[in-house]
């Protein structure tokens, strides 16, 4: 199914659709729906990006012939950079949305950005203000005081517009002069007392070069280029709405404009024991607390694509979500169960053995070796079957075995009988242990006639995975969990760097896998029978990543 398909409109509008649908339903904009997804290229997207890709590509796909537009924010070049641009392609096509034709950055509107300024200049609308930064923000004033007006505020249009000039030209150092809006230092929304629109910053940027040492402010570049653009509805998240009044004023202000979008504001998403902040994220990629953006402890959407997350999984998950004005915490339980479902119902089942236990099978010839035909999915047919080598060594988990047991003990015991995934039911004989007590192997029997069949004179409830001794492919196995142990990261005290899991990823390098892992493909996700979801890494050949358990054993450990 493909992500258009999976964004069929759904019956229960929620409030941005259903705004969408009074609009398309009242002409509003010709009928037409253009929606924007509109990233700052100074870090790679986490998983709180994906429900506002979902929503703006979604939306985009729902409504008749709507279009979205993938555009870079990219007025700020100290901290952007192009593989964050590169990953951040990636990662929106791989969720399944395309943009097609549809590709653009702020700085593409550079030149026409500059001419609104000039236009507002010279309409009396701004004005270059000469205070330093600090004088600035002392007299922008408070919640509960009106700011101060610039001394630099009543500067001639002519004035204004020569220093404009002598800034974009690098005549002036980085902090000497702003350009400021003029509207109103005396209003209740702190954002619309004379908001900087233009700074003066020289830094190299990663498409402009050094062409530009002037560069437009977000709350400026932002709703001008959705109107450059012809956006129909601009779609942010809630910390933005004290913002729309700016939004509206620009639009409203600058001449010549394609279209008067919109601006809506909606909840964003917040995850339990998830850091939701690029500033942090990168923090732990520079401090080596990961290994990079893509570490598979990461939210980041490169992270759990390594991880093994399906985008399917995530697109499910941000549509059952859905779209409020409330800000909330999400449990992360509730991301891992949609993983869970998708991968339960794709992922091939396979045999691995993470701590192995020797087990020889007495009763059969040295060298004995038989091809098994093992189902790939019981709950899907078309799966098939693979071949699964048997021989007279196998390996077991060592969990899956004890010497001695009570009756709730469904696994493998001395003198007790157990099936074999796929295979016979064997019996523990003899316990060999080292010099120390531990249990280094043991002996069995096979029963030859109970392939595939459970004799009717015995019940044997328990049935355990397994490997072919000679056959297995040794591999490195990598065992993911949570990154942090707080469960709300942004009511924490102190650096969040305290709250990290020690415990977050185990290396199990004595792995034994059956010969038909060997095959995987790097991403391709398969059920470890009994451990959990697993994929090859897609970047260390031989390494398996585990991408989430078989049920949540965080809860039940937190409840502890």
């Amino acid at each position: 199914m493909s992500a258009s398909e999976e964004t069929a409109l759904p019956e229960k509008l929620d409030f941005i659709r259903e705004i969408v649908a009074q609009d398309i339903a009242s002409g509003e904009n010709g009928g037409k729906v253009i929606t924007r997804f509109p990233p700052e290229p100074n870090g790679y997207l986490h998983i709180g990006h994906a429900k506002a890709i979902c929503l703006d590509f979604g939306i985009a796909d729902e409504f008749g012939d709507g279009t979205c537009h993938l555009r870079f924010d990219d007025t700020n070049p100290t901290k952007e950079e192009t593989e964050y641009v590169d990953s951040i392609k990636e990662d929106v096509a791989w969720l399944g949305f395309d943009w097609g034709e549809n590709l653009f950055f702020t700085s593409d509107y550079f030149p026409r950005l500059f001419e609104a300024a000039e236009q507002l200049i010279a309409d009396g609308l701004a004005y270059v203000d000469s205070q330093t930064p600090e004088e600035i923000r002392e007299n922008r004033g408070s919640i509960t005081e009106h700011g101060k007006n610039s001394p630099f505020r009543d500067r001639t249009q002519e004035e204004s517009l020569a220093l404009f000039h002598e800034m974009r030209d690098g005549k002036h150092p980085d902090g000497a002069h702003v350009l400021r809006a003029k509207i109103d230092m005396a209003s209740p929304n702190m954002v619309m007392r004379d908001p900087v629109i233009y700074r003066i910053l020289r830094a190299h940027h990663h498409r402009t070069g050094d062409t530009w040492c002037l560069y437009p402010m977000y709350d400026f570049a932002h709703p001008l280029s959705d109107a450059i653009e012809g956006i129909t509805h601009s779609i942010c998240t809630l910390e933005f709405e004290i913002h729309r009044p700016l939004y509206e004023w620009c639009v409203e202000n600058v001449r010549g404009l394609k279209s008067h979008p919109k601006q809506r504001e909606f909840a964003k998403l917040n995850l339990s024991y998830t850091m939701m902040s690029k500033r942090n994220l990168l923090k732990l990629v520079e401090s080596g607390n990961v290994t990079g953006w893509d570490d598979p402890r990461m939210p980041t959407l490169s992270g759990i694509r390594r991880r093994g997350f399906p985008p399917a999984a995530i697109r499910k998950f941000c549509k059952d979500l859905g779209v409020t004005k409330y800000n909330s915490l999400t449990d992360v339980g509730v991301l891992e169960n949609a993983v869970r479902q998708e991968l339960n119902a794709t992922a091939d089942r396979r045999m691995a053995v993470l701590d192995p236990l020797k087990l020889t099978l007495t009763n059969l010839e040295e060298g004995h070796e038989e091809i098994l035909s093992v189902i790939n999915n019981p709950g899907d047919e078309s799966a098939g079957t693979r071949n699964v080598p048997f021989s007279r060594e196998i390996l077991i988990e060592h969990d899956d075995f004890r010497e001695e047991a009570n009756r709730k003990f469904f696994r493998l015991k001395t003198g007790g009988e157990v099936r074999l995934r796929g295979a016979y039911i064997i019996k523990c004989e003899t316990v060999e242990k080292d010099a120390d007590g531990n249990i280094i192997a043991l002996t069995g029997t096979v029963d030859k006639d109970t392939l595939g069949k459970n004799p009717e004179d015995r019940k044997v409830k328990g049935v355990i995975h397994w490997v072919s001794a000679p056959h297995a492919k040794q591999a490195t196995v990598r065992l993911y969990d949570r990154l942090f142990t707080a469960e709300n990261l942004t009511k924490i005290e102190g650096d969040f760097i305290d709250h990290l899991n020690k415990d977050s990823e185990k290396v199990i390098e004595t792995a034994h896998l059956e010969p038909a892992l060997a095959e995987a493909k790097p991403g391709t996700p398969v059920q470890f029978e009994r451990l959990g979801y697993f994929v090859p890494d897609s970047k260390d050949p031989g390494q398996w990543n585990r991408t989430i358990g078989l049920r949540d054993t965080w809860a039940k450990e937190s409840k502890k």
